[in-house]
């Protein structure tokens, strides 16, 4: 089953399950790195119905390992989709009154062009000589795609983590084209202690052997256990201390005394493990280099001359941003910063900050309190900008 679904995981880079819009040479990504991706591709997903004014539209941001299928069935996994307890009929982001679009991301691996996708120059996956790929470039990316559907202003742009910052480069890139903003659990830059995490990550897909130096397909080989290592080490990110705790103490997995060996004795080892392996079976080890360096570059203040309020001088779009108490991946004072910038941009902005011992992961969870601001935020701005309730 687990290669059957690495297969899968290759053929959705080329080939996806999702509608996929292909740019030819005439329409080139411009990247940061100072070079072009031409062709490139975006997969994609769509919920709901465009109005006939195209105000209805709502950008969906994936975080690091998400993908387009945010309220439909994975192809590769075959869950639901990762956002589902959000997005769908009659839910807080109701697709009978919004049109919903999510994008895997450039660099991605479920079919944007990224280090799986073939490279038309060799024939081969790109590997590692796909151009470095930032937050940046990928906001430029769906921009394209929005401009494919005739967009002029998405009424919302919304996600969380990675997705919470692709939300506030839409913001600060294209402020016309955004008339709402809500950026959940994330930062305007990363944090020193985040691109530590992310280099260990980096370091254990590196240091399997069966990386090749990022050729792992032409030796017919994909790095499992360095990529199975670097989840774990990150999924204890997304969590918190007391929720580790009260999920898995320190019972002992399936035994009733300790082995005096390395087996995994306690049941937060098996977790862990089982985490990283069901993660080798759908995602590439290069896209996760990839995807980590996009984050550990995202510096918002750093490209507006070191004054995080200038990213969104003169804005109109309407904010709102939601922290977790727990969270010690994004912590409160981050958002805390951008509401400060923004009330300095004399932005429109409310923030949230929720009380739970769920850790990072809680803007993925059944959260009433989340629930509550979305839906408090995104109806006040639907009756701002005219949509029937």
């Amino acid at each position: 089953m687990a290669v059957l679904r690495a297969r899968k995981t290759n053929n959705e880079a080329d080939q996806p399950s999702s509608p996929v819009l292909r740019f030819g040479s005439d329409k080139p990504l411009k990247l940061d790195a100072g070079t072009l991706l031409s062709p490139f591709q975006i997969a994609y997903q769509t919920y709901g119905t465009l109005n006939d004014a195209r105000s209805n539209a709502i950008l969906v941001c994936h975080a690091l390992t998400g993908d387009q299928h945010v309220a439909s069935t994975n192809p590769v996994t075959g869950k639901p989709g990762w956002w589902e307890v959000l997005i769908g009929p009659g839910k807080i982001i109701d697709t009978n009154r919004f049109f919903v679009i999510c994008s895997n991301v450039i660099g991605g691996c479920l079919g944007s062009t990224g280090p799986a996708s073939t490279n038309p120059a060799t024939g081969k996956p790109y590997g590692l000589d796909l151009p470095i790929i930032t937050i940046r470039d990928m906001v430029r990316a769906q921009q394209m795609l929005i401009d494919h559907f005739g967009i002029e202003k998405l009424f919302c742009v919304l996600g969380g983590s990675m997705g919470g910052m692709q939300v506030l480069e839409w913001a600060s890139s294209y402020p016309e084209r955004v008339f709402s903003a809500l950026p959940i659990a994330t930062g305007a830059r990363h944090s020193s202690q985040n691109i530590a995490f992310h280099e260990v990550g980096r370091q254990a897909v590196m240091a399997d052997p069966d990386w090749h130096g990022g050729k792992y397909f032409e030796h017919g080989k994909r790095p499992e256990k360095g990529l199975a290592v670097a989840r774990m080490a990150a999924h204890i990110t997304y969590l918190s201390e007391a929720a580790l705790h009260r999920k898995f103490g320190r019972n002992l997995q399936d035994r009733e005394a300790l082995t005096f060996g390395f087996d995994a004795d306690f049941q937060i080892e098996s977790y862990l493990r089982h985490q990283g392996m069901t993660f080798v079976d759908r995602f590439d080890a290069n896209s996760y280099l990839y995807m980590t360096r996009s984050m550990d570059y995202f510096d918002l203040a750093a490209d507006h001359g070191g004054r995080l309020a200038d990213a969104f001088a003169g804005t109109k779009t309407r904010f709102c941003l939601v922290s977790f108490t727990s969270d010690w991946l994004f912590p409160t004072e981050e958002s805390r910063s951008i509401v400060h910038a923004l009330n300095a941009a004399g932005a429109s902005v409310s923030f949230v900050e929720i009380e739970t011992d769920r850790g990072h992961d809680a803007f993925l969870l059944d959260e009433p309190e989340l629930f509550a601001a979305i839906n408090g935020f995104i109806g006040s701005a639907a009756r701002a900008r005219g949509l029937s309730l």
